[in-house]
């Protein structure tokens, strides 16, 4: 028993050393991994921690580029710089506070001077439902509460950056409209950039700062990268408390260029002035709600002036614009000034649009040497049509038809190239010879001009009649059934019209009918364009047939003047029309100044020494009063300048367009009240402005 005894002891005293051995080699195991961790770290790893721990005592800072100037095209200052002390705060920081920052806004607002309600409106991001001001930019920006603070408040909020924090002051590059609302629709304005942009775009993040903006409208938007420039990067080394220890590294920013226009500032002035006073003169017999008015040079399409009433000033968006103006600017009470009548509004053009009407019936077999009947009245389709005041012509010549506006010899060729055609039933494809020839001047589609938002007009025909109707026939059927009864209550007898003429277009609204062709050949019925189209086309006239796409920019300028690169007009297309045809209506129209619907707007006007070639034009549209154009370029000799102007509900074209553009040529060559011409030799400049080495314009003002 004792041996069995001595055995059980052996064998325990055993297994306690197996088991102390397998502890010392699990714990050499474990120093022999941690050697080999430790190894791994500091020497195959090295450098990348290396980088790791530099990196995180690196600081990246994008560094703005000073943003270029819009000059007209003597170096006059359209659009430049300013600089200001602007007050800024960090929206994710103050939000991210236990009040959402009301405590530091609230004493904010006690050293700048601005009511807390709105700045905590200010620090609201904009959405549909949210009421101006707001804040339109991404919520990683900086949110901009105050503009133009004086230095020594600045200066007490940097001494106290404590107590404010999240909240910074600095000098910052603001954009200046010197000239005010002249020219405002062209040069457009800015707006801090949106997280949705740079979310879309992720080079964004590395050219936008927190202060940057980019152009929404007109020529800040179309060249908005070639104004902003590039920004810099500025690499700092900072410890870990965050002080600056060294610049590691410093790529400079490349300032934005000046971009030099074709505007001449003193003939935008008078068109502006000039259609201001003719809009006013109209009133109050017409409404004359808006109008515009358009310069251009014939032999580049460069854009001289475009006017457009109701106009605005685009510094109203700097700082934040209250939510008053805002709907202000948008509203239909104030004219909607934001739309630029010159290129998005759209108007029947009236006897204007009779050089295209003529073009289609000569190069379709009409001859221009032959008499045709200008009745007061012609019976076509069984509908009854008139002249003006029902005024008859007898036997006339093409020629004699513009120049008198001879409305039933367009007529009859709308009606007899319509049956032409094939009338209601056509077999095969039509020839739609009148639309075609619209096409051919630029009308039905944009003009390519260098502004954003252009419309391109309507040029109807079968095509656009049947698509028309599919995408209407719908809402017509319902109102066939249902009528107008809301219309009813105030005027029974126009609402029954409506129905029968939505119960027309329901069941047969995909026909192209002769009236419908017989007005389209006086630029009336569905038929639409703008102002620059209309200037456009007549400026193919002048030069001989060929359509250039408008420019508003002219060259492009280094802010050191070093580089200059110009901005080629770009032809769009040339006019489908003979030589023949031209020049029979380059005569024609500058007879309609002397002798024709024109004589009265232009008695007295020095026709021996610059003719005026152009055209009237009164268009009706239902509901509104008739609308007012002149269409036209001189000298008719030497065509330089073509002017386009139109009226909205302002009366006959010979009655207000037409004066209004005559006091624009008036402006242009020095007569009349004006006793000196805005343009040398009244030509438009050729030569540009010099941006000197230290970034100064040399004028080319007299």
């Amino acid at each position: 028993m004792r041996r069995s005894s001595r055995g059980s002891s052996v064998s325990r005293r055993g297994r306690g050393w197996s088991g102390l051995l397998f502890v010392q080699f699990l714990v050499l195991v474990l120093v022999a991994a941690l050697v080999a961790r430790l190894w791994y770290l500091q020497v195959p790893m090295a450098e990348h921690y290396r980088e790791l721990a530099v990196a995180n005592h690196h600081q990246q800072l994008i560094v703005p580029a000073t943003r270029g100037h819009i000059l007209d095209s003597a170096g006059r200052p359209l659009v430049n710089n300013r600089t200001e002390l602007v007050v800024s705060a960090d929206y994710h920081e103050l939000r991210g506070m236990e009040d959402g920052g009301e405590r530091v806004l609230s004493d904010l607002s006690a050293i700048i001077d601005v009511p807390l309600a709105e700045l905590q409106q200010r620090m609201r991001l904009c959405g549909p439902q949210v009421e101006r001001p707001c804040w339109p930019g991404s919520p990683y920006q900086p949110v901009t509460l105050a503009e133009g603070i004086e230095p020594r408040v600045a200066l007490r909020i940097m001494e106290s950056a404590d107590d404010f924090p999240g909240v910074t002051a600095q000098a910052q590059a603001v954009r200046a409209y010197p000239q005010g609302e002249h020219a405002g629709q062209m040069l457009g304005y800015l707006q801090p950039i949106t997280q949705e942009e740079l979310d879309a775009r992720e080079e964004l993040r590395t050219q936008f700062t927190g202060i940057d903006q980019v152009g929404r409208d007109g020529l800040e938007a179309v060249y908005d990268a070639q104004l902003r420039g590039k920004a810099g990067q500025r690499t700092l080394g900072v410890n870990n408390h965050g002080e600056v220890m060294d610049v590691i590294s410093e790529e400079m920013p490349v300032a934005g260029r000046h971009l030099i226009t074709h505007i001449d500032l003193k003939v935008q002035k008078a068109a502006e002035k000039a259609l201001a006073k003719g809009m006013e003169a109209a009133r109050p017999r017409y409404r004359a709600d808006s109008g515009a008015a358009v310069v251009l040079d014939v032999t580049n399409g460069g854009v001289v002036a475009m006017a457009s009433l109701p106009t605005y000033d685009p510094a109203i968006w700097q700082g934040g614009i209250d939510q008053e103006t805002f709907d202000t600017i948008l509203s239909e009470e104030a004219g909607e000034p934001l739309l630029s009548r010159a290129v998005q509004g759209t108007y029947p053009p009236g006897s204007t649009f009779k050089v295209s009407s003529l073009s289609a019936a000569v190069e379709n077999g009409y001859s221009l040497h032959d008499s045709y009947a200008c009745p007061g009245s012609v019976s076509l389709a069984g509908q009854s049509y008139q002249n003006y005041a029902g005024a008859g012509q007898g036997s006339i010549s093409l020629k004699k038809a513009i120049i008198a506006s001879c409305n039933t010899v367009f007529y009859n060729f709308g009606y007899q190239m319509w049956q032409k055609d094939g009338g209601l039933h056509p077999e095969g494809e039509p020839e739609e010879a009148m639309a075609e020839m619209a096409r051919g001047y630029g009308f039905g589609s944009p003009t390519g001009v260098d502004l954003p938002y252009e419309t391109g007009g309507r040029i109807p025909d079968r095509e656009w009649k049947r698509t028309f109707w599919e995408e209407t026939r719908e809402a017509n059927c319902a109102r066939a059934e249902e009528g107008y009864p809301d219309i009813a209550e105030r005027n029974p007898s126009h609402a029954a019209y409506l129905k029968r003429l939505a119960h027309e277009h329901c069941v047969e609204g995909f026909e192209w009918r002769a009236n419908e062709a017989i007005n389209f050949s006086i630029g009336q019925g569905d038929v639409l364009v703008s102002p620059l189209q209309l200037a456009s086309a007549y400026a193919a006239i002048a030069n001989g047939g060929t359509l250039y796409e408008p420019r508003v920019a002219k060259a492009l300028a280094t802010a050191d003047g070093s580089d200059v690169e110009l901005i080629e007009p770009s032809v769009k297309q040339e006019v489908p029309v003979s030589d023949e045809t031209i020049r029979y209506l380059q005569e024609a129209l500058a007879e309609v100044t002397v002798s024709g619907t024109g004589r009265g707007a232009f008695a007295g006007f020095p026709l021996d020494e610059v003719a005026v070639a152009g055209k009237t034009g009164s268009a009706d549209a239902e509901q509104r009063q008739v609308s007012s154009w002149f269409a036209s370029y001189a000298p008719a000799d030497d065509p330089r300048y073509a002017v386009a102007v139109l009226v909205s509900q302002g009366g006959t074209g010979g009655m207000t367009a037409a004066p209004i553009a005559r006091e624009i040529y008036e402006a242009i060559y020095g007569f009349g009240e004006q006793g000196e011409e805005l343009l040398p030799d009244g030509k438009p400049r050729t030569d540009l402005p010099t941006v000197r080495t230290d970034g100064t314009i040399d004028s080319l003002e007299r």
